[in-house]
């Protein structure tokens, strides 16, 4: 995720402050936030770049006899341009314009429906790629054309792998970022999973984050190292967060909390990882609520760019936050709230944590995030837990409203 801020002369001999931001996530998590708060030709500017984004990013070139068949679901022509400008275009004169990839994905709807309610236009930017049922992304893009009105289209093939989605993807957009003028600030997502085999408790920014655990967490910190090279290089003005096992409405279904509850439905039986000693392996949940708290904190509070058409000015922000619940729960207290809140036993079966990338534990000191963004997460395990069983009970219950926000 990247926040871009920069500071473009509007006259000879003089500086006229105007933000632009691009906010991007990589893997399940990834999104582009392009925000801005420039005159109609800077704006027409930024959507050059966004089609361009757009038709870059895709990856393989259409025969003659299947282009007329894809024409109206590829971007391009006045009716796909006027859908743009109305998505993008910010109900309050002091809105930005928020460009989002990822959109249809977990974060990426809810970050989108949030900056869409306060006021933002929102156009979004999806592969809808089969990491998990499209299905659900496809429903996420539903509510997003009634709640935010928030444009999402297709862009690319499915990634082959994290080390493209996290690593080729996001140098592509570094790239275009560096060379743009004027350069945004940037806001990334990166992951807890950066910690790896760290010991320390809590997990603070300045610890460690050498041996990661996982090939995820591999790219992840590639992806750290890549920010810091492009901010010292080229003036851009980068944040990046960690975040802390997100949960909640719309979630992954990969996610132990929503598989689990898929499973003690049906009545089957789900593993709960020990660690070696014989504790539950623990994590520090964060509802997804408090987590789009600190994804506009951090956009908000991004500084300019230093930097224009990939030449550096001068000493650029780089900032790195934690955003965590900062209260790990066993996955054991999981299960149970969770057999309370279905009303049905769950049948457990415990297994040793196994060697392929998972921690014994995960917990996040917030104390930079609260003390720069005024991040302060509120949502415990349970209240979080339950509003999540009612929006998963709903979903899946073929009710008309399941597909409401």
């Amino acid at each position: 995720m990247s926040l871009l801020d920069t500071t473009r002369p509007s006259t000879p001999g003089k500086l006229k402050q105007e933000k632009s931001l691009l906010y991007l996530q990589t893997h399940h998590q990834r999104s582009l936030r392009l925000y801005s708060s420039l005159s109609k030709f800077a704006l027409s500017s930024f959507f050059f770049l966004i089609i361009f984004l757009f038709f870059s990013l895709l990856s393989s070139p259409s025969s003659p006899s299947n282009r007329s068949k894809i024409t109206n679901s590829l971007p391009g022509g006045s009716q796909w341009e006027k859908k743009v400008l109305k998505s993008a275009r910010p109900k309050l004169r002091a809105g930005f314009t928020v460009f989002v990839t990822g959109a249809a994905g977990f974060v990426g709807t809810h970050v989108s429906v949030a900056l869409k309610r306060r006021g933002d236009g929102v156009l979004g930017l999806d592969n809808f790629n089969h990491y998990y049922d499209v299905n659900l992304k496809r429903d996420r893009q539903k509510v997003l054309e009634r709640s935010a009105q928030a444009g999402v289209r297709y862009a690319m093939q499915n990634p082959k792998s994290y080390v493209n989605s996290n690593i080729a993807g996001f140098v592509n957009l570094l790239e275009v970022c560096k060379s743009a003028d004027p350069q945004p600030a940037i806001v990334w997502a990166s992951s807890s999973s950066v910690y790896g085999l760290n010991k320390r408790v809590p997990f603070s920014e300045k610890d460690r984050t050498d041996q990661p655990a996982s090939l995820y967490a591999a790219t992840k910190k590639a992806g750290e190292a890549l920010v810091h090279s492009y901010n010292h290089i080229y003036g851009l003005s980068i944040t990046g967060l960690r975040f802390f096992t997100v949960y909640g409405p719309w979630g992954r279904p990969d996610m132990a909390y929503f598989f689990f509850t898929k499973n003690i439905l049906k009545g089957k039986e789900i593993g709960v990882y020990e660690t070696a000693d014989g504790k539950s392996v623990a994590r520090d949940f964060t509802y997804i609520d408090d987590i789009v708290k600190g994804c506009l904190a951090a956009l908000d509070t991004a500084k300019n760019s230093t930097g224009s058409g990939g030449k550096k000015r001068g000493p650029a922000q780089l900032r790195v936050f934690n955003l965590g619940n900062t209260s790990p729960v066993p996955v054991s207290k999981l299960v149970s709230i969770l057999e309370k809140l279905l009303k049905v036993k769950a049948k457990k079966k415990v297994l040793p944590l196994p060697r392929n990338g998972d921690v014994e534990f995960t917990h996040a000191n917030i104390s930079s995030a609260q003390r720069e963004l005024g991040y302060m997460p509120a949502t415990d395990l349970e209240t979080g837990l339950k509003k999540f069983v009612r929006w998963y009970t709903g979903y899946f219950s073929g009710s008309k409203k399941k597909k409401s926000w």
